[in-house]
């Protein structure tokens, strides 16, 4: 190396100076030091983000909460009235899959859109529809004859009477999908968005990506078990199933106008020549159906041609298929066919949001021993057999204690979940953000996880409609109703339903053969066979936009540290 002046130090040193330099401990990755870790421009827009993802969750926990009660309790209530076997749990399995396969139309618009318009833009006015439509079904609720539910009302009716819920409207229960399935699209933009704004406010850095998705996750979860609580707890029992997400387009609302705040993130349009020539309306439904295409033919391909990429499948979507089919498709059969009550789910899906914090807490913590998602995902696999205790547990009905203890065994499952979920989107996150320039109208990033997401949705909306119909077809065989008095346990009320030998099936053998499947594809990926693997395919992504950032940011904390090395071995040599 040679001599130069004390005032050009941080000018004449070579990327291997720098390298060598970084392999000395930096407060760079210390966890005292997160916050320095990002410039102002990043803090204020992270700060905004997490504003407005609190909002949304909130909201979203009093929207799906409430409404798959609703759904539940109007279902079971058509049946009585109407003197027919109750298929309860196939239409709410055919509710939440609809809901959730129109999200593949919401996720699969984000890659084209984000080419096109700034991912703020995009997030807000997709948070504000999904408001419209959440106030339209309030409406239509109180305009049949729907009302708050009254003081004193569970006092003065029977549970088992079919006007139980006589302040609900009169309006038919199969409307509610509809208004659903149009909800789904605004919710598969805002969910996968979320899954890719994390890269345009702090770049490609991994370390950067890893300590932000867990601080926001952190954030939304808190978020998020509150939500589910007070729905439970507060909202509900107050205001009735029917109206009790009547916050929901109030906290949407305010979200999207939060959003609105951050910075355009460095977005630049595509100069894309697709269909330059045509007239603008051809354009724009020809140019459409070519980027939705495009978009799962590049995430596809990406994920299939690679032995990179392809185990992200399991490892991704099926892991999201199981923790969302856990508290969207089991919750709900515990809370009314266990213990009686349909509102109650939203206490054991609050204990899977606490779990969700912790797992995110975690990886914000231990981000530096944990330096891939492979030990994260291992973890997620064996946590997801926990559930298999629900097929031997009987219980009297009518004990919100008993739902509590549900809630806290569903924590240590969405704990692995949560710290898979993290790392993983920060890993994939790093290593497609350099290939954002290689397709001019589609993103890779944005049609990778657009691929992964849509297979999740996929999966759901197929096997929650048919397992739900399984288990009611299994709680309306006569030996499962009516069952009398359990080995030790007081008598249960003469409707009750058994659908213990439905959850063996739904809940013990799927989650086994999942956590098999999640298992053994984290062998795949080459550099994976250790138990805590330090990089995969020999890949130091958290060095990629990070070096020359080291030197130029003396103003950091740890910059200036690292500018007083430079210039104590500048006057060494």
């Amino acid at each position: 190396m040679q001599k130069r002046s004390r005032s050009s130090a941080l000018s004449y040193y070579t990327m291997s100076d720098v390298e060598g330099l970084m392999k000395t401990k930096s407060p760079r990755y210390s966890i005292h030091g997160t916050w320095n870790l990002f410039n102002a421009t990043e803090k204020r827009n992270i700060t905004i983000y997490i504003a407005g993802i609190m909002l949304y969750k909130f909201g979203l926990e009093a929207f799906n909460g409430s409404l798959v009660a609703l759904a539940t309790n109007r279902y079971d209530i058509d049946a009585e009235r109407r003197g027919v076997t109750p298929y309860t749990f196939e239409r709410v399995g055919m509710l939440t899959g609809l809901f959730q396969a129109f999200q593949c139309v919401g996720s699969i618009l984000i890659a084209p859109l984000m080419k096109r318009m700034p991912t703020k833009i995009i997030l807000s006015w997709a948070i504000f529809v999904f408001g419209i439509f959440t106030a339209i079904l309030l409406i239509v609720d109180a305009a049949t004859g729907g009302k708050i539910k009254p003081r004193g009302w569970d006092e003065t009716h029977n549970g088992a009477d079919a006007n139980f819920y006589g302040y609900y409207g009169s309006y038919n229960t199969d409307g509610i999908i509809p208004i659903y399935c149009v909800c789904g699209i605004a919710y598969g933009m805002v969910e996968l968005i979320r899954r890719v704004i994390p890269r345009d406010i702090v770049g490609g850095d991994v370390q950067k990506l890893r300590r932000m998705d867990s601080f926001v996750h952190i954030f939304y979860e808190l978020a998020g078990t509150a939500g589910a609580f007070c729905t439970a707890l507060g909202l509900i029992p107050y205001f009735g199933n029917n109206m009790s997400f009547i916050i929901t387009p109030i906290c949407f609302t305010f979200a999207s106008i939060t959003w609105f705040f951050m910075s355009h993130l460095d977005w630049k349009p595509s100069d894309s020549s697709l269909m330059a020539n045509q007239p603008a309306y051809v354009k724009a439904v020809l140019g459409g159906f070519y980027l939705f295409v495009e978009s799962a033919w590049v995430g596809g391909k990406i994920l299939f041609t690679s032995r990179k990429f392809i185990w992200l499948l399991p490892g991704y979507s099926l892991a999201l298929y199981g923790h969302r089919y856990l508290e969207n498709g089991v919750a709900p059969v515990i809370a009314k066919r266990y213990l009686g009550d349909a509102a109650w789910s939203q206490i054991i899906v609050g204990g899977s949001n606490f779990g969700e914090l912790l797992g995110a807490l975690f990886v914000f913590l231990f981000t530096n021993l944990v330096k891939t998602p492979i030990l994260w995902l291992r973890l997620d696999a064996l946590m997801i057999l926990i559930p298999w205790y629900l097929v031997f547990w009987w219980v009297p009905t009518g004990h919100v204690s008993d739902a509590w203890k549900v809630a806290a065994t569903f924590i240590p499952i969405s704990f692995g979940w949560a710290a898979g979920d993290v790392s993983l989107a920060a890993y994939v996150q790093a290593l497609l953000g350099r290939e954002e320039k290689e397709v001019n109208d589609v993103s890779p990033l944005g049609a990778v996880m657009s691929f992964l997401y849509c297979t999740y949705i996929v999966t759901y909306a197929i096997a929650s409609t048919f397992l739900g119909q399984y288990v009611d077809a299994v709680g309306n065989r006569p030996e499962n109703r009516n069952t009398g008095t359990p080995p030790n346990y007081p008598s249960f009320p003469n409707d009750y339903v058994n659908v213990r030998p439905a959850i063996y099936n739904v809940v013990g053998v799927q989650f086994t053969v999942l956590a098999v499947i999640m298992l053994l594809a984290t062998f795949i990926p080459r550099g994976a066979l250790a138990f805590n693997p330090t990089n995969l395919y020999g890949e130091a992504l958290e060095t990629q936009d990070s070096q020359e950032e080291l030197v130029t940011c003396a103003g950091w904390k740890s910059g200036a540290r690292f500018e007083r090395k430079l210039n104590t071995e500048t006057r060494s040599i």
